[in-house]
């Protein structure tokens, strides 16, 4: 055991300049931990201490603390004191219950705990003749505001997004799921960065065990710091060397809410906005927040979009390269000769050429994401404009490649989640390559490996491709089209599956009568009786 860990598992003593020693020691390179020294208690003339991290703070909060216990003269009258004035158990009994009022002040009893609580925001307090110290809930950094997320746009829906702060994030979710029986639970992983974890489900709609493998999961983590939830995300997922994600990360709190109301587990890691939700499956990929907030026509036309926008982004580089290389006799036969006359100059074969252009796409697409923002958008203009025009007129590429590529990285960008976009360019390479050297043969052995082990990898311990593997009848009201509201009545039957979520006849109808010639005939109905009296 290291000196410091033996300095951090002693107990505080009832000397205040000896614990102050010991923590200024730990601190004593650190100029942003912030000691300050008071007495209080007229009668008693008590010193006590505070010590707290500066921009991890709210100052006025420590302030008006510290404020409140200087002006404090104790209960002169009170029978207690006059038995024994001198005693500290009992002014620290009267400062506890008259002063620091918060419930969430915390007793500690070693040093330990006042170094994490200093580190965390938290502000200790030391006082003369105690071997105990509070620990004041003064947590006030800068935090960014809530805003629009940035990866995940919509036209229609809701414009706020998680940011860096746990606690704002799951307050985010508790403002659309106002059910008591949501339940949020904490806990530190990380050697170094002790980061908050929350763990937040819907208590009765959570599949039976899910919990607690997500728990098992996360406990079993042993690491040094933990600084956003990749960290996390790549540490618990099953199948951790499949190209496939196999868990869904998201900055929306529309969406966390609608993953828990349907039994899953959404785990909140601090100083992140990307909230994790176990289990994904692969079809939640394709779904986007404005498919439920449109009509079901829209939203199943639009996903139906990006289904396909999925199978250009996979095959059709792969299937070009297959078709020229090896079965030309396939392509119609005016398409071949335009395909031969724009290749007449290329010195390349068709798979170099393909390799080229898609690495060139990728290179332009990571310049544009790295470099600032306006700069980013002049870098991505001139690759796809400049470029590739200077590319076709100097033979180096053909001009159908060149609208191949374009018409793929159009498509990819289709898709609503990226980390699935960015699986998909993973796995084109390897379809692309195949395609090119085997031909028909290559493509399609490729493409067999890769939906065979997509049916084979689970998403805690739920299959990926579920609910279309195994099949359910009645899941597939939301995979590749979006059934109405009123007919997603239940529970997905993967997750807990027994409870109905809406009355029965919601569907809308119109009345049997227009609302003017009911009160019509009303009218006349009262003018009848009123010619009848």
């Amino acid at each position: 055991m290291s000196s410091l860990q033996e300095e951090l598992n002693k107990p505080l003593t009832t000397n205040v300049d000896e614990n102050k020693k010991v923590i200024e020691k730990i601190f004593k390179k650190d100029i942003d931990v912030i000691k300050r020294d008071f007495s209080f208690h007229e009668d008693k003339n008590i010193p006590a201490v505070v010590f707290y991290a500066d921009g991890l703070v709210n100052t006025q909060a420590v302030e008006s603390t510290v404020k409140a216990l200087t002006i404090y003269e104790g209960h002169k009258n009170s029978d207690s004191n006059q038995e024994n004035p001198n005693s500290s158990e009992l002014t620290i009994e009267e400062i506890k219950k008259n002063v620091l009022m918060n419930s969430s002040v915390e007793i500690i009893y070693n040093y330990e705990k006042a170094i994490n609580g200093i580190l965390v925001g938290d502000t200790v307090l030391l006082i003369e003749g105690y071997n105990r110290g509070f620990l004041l809930p003064t947590r006030g950094w800068d935090a960014r505001s809530v805003d629009e997320p940035q990866t995940e746009q919509v036209v229609r829906g809701p414009r706020d997004g998680f940011t860096e702060n746990i606690r704002t994030n799951t307050a985010l979710v508790r403002r659309r799921i106002r059910d008591p029986l949501l339940c949020v639970e904490g806990m530190q992983i990380g050697k170094k960065s002790k980061t908050d974890i929350n763990i937040v489900y819907l208590e009765g709609t959570v599949k039976e065990g899910l919990v607690e493998e997500v728990k098992e999961r996360l406990q079993k983590i042993k690491i040094d710091a933990v600084l956003e939830s990749g960290y996390i995300e790549e540490l618990i997922k099953d199948s951790p060397m499949s190209p496939f994600t196999t868990m869904q990360s998201t900055e929306r709190p529309d969406k966390v809410a609608s993953g828990i109301l349907e039994g899953r587990v959404a785990i909140f890691v601090d100083n992140t906005p990307f909230v994790l939700l176990a289990p994904s499956y692969f079809w939640e990929f394709f779904q986007a927040s404005d498919d439920y907030y449109s009509g079901f026509l829209a939203g199943s036309f639009f996903r139906a979009i990006r289904y396909i926008a999925f199978m250009i982004s996979l095959t059709l580089p792969s299937i070009y390269v297959m078709l020229v290389s090896f079965h030309q006799e396939m392509i119609p036969t005016e398409l071949a000769l335009s395909i031969a006359s724009g290749r007449e100059v290329i010195p390349f074969p068709v798979l170099l050429e393909a390799l080229v252009m898609e690495i060139a796409f990728e290179l332009m697409r990571e310049a544009g994401l790295r470099m600032p923002k306006p700069v980013g958008q002049a870098v991505s203009i001139v690759g796809s404009l400049v470029i590739g025009q200077a590319a076709v007129q100097a033979g180096i590429v053909s001009p159908f490649m060149v609208i191949l590529v374009a018409l793929t990285g159009i498509a990819s960008f289709a898709i609503p989640n990226y980390s699935a976009s960015f699986s998909i360019r993973l796995i084109r390479f390897p379809l692309l390559i195949a395609s090119g050297t085997l031909g028909l043969l290559g493509f399609s052995a490729v493409f067999t490996i890769l939906a065979v082990h997509a049916l084979s990898i689970r998403s805690f311990g739920e299959p990926y491709l579920a609910p279309a593997t195994p099949f359910q009848p009645t899941d597939q009201k939301d995979i590749v089209f979006r059934a109405p509201w009123w007919k997603m009545d239940k529970q997905p039957k993967l997750a807990e599956g027994t409870e109905k979520r809406e009355s029965d006849n919601l569907m809308p109808k119109p009345p049997e009568q227009s609302p003017k010639s009911t009160q019509t005939s009303k009218s006349k109905n009262e003018d009848k009786g009123s010619s009848g009296k």
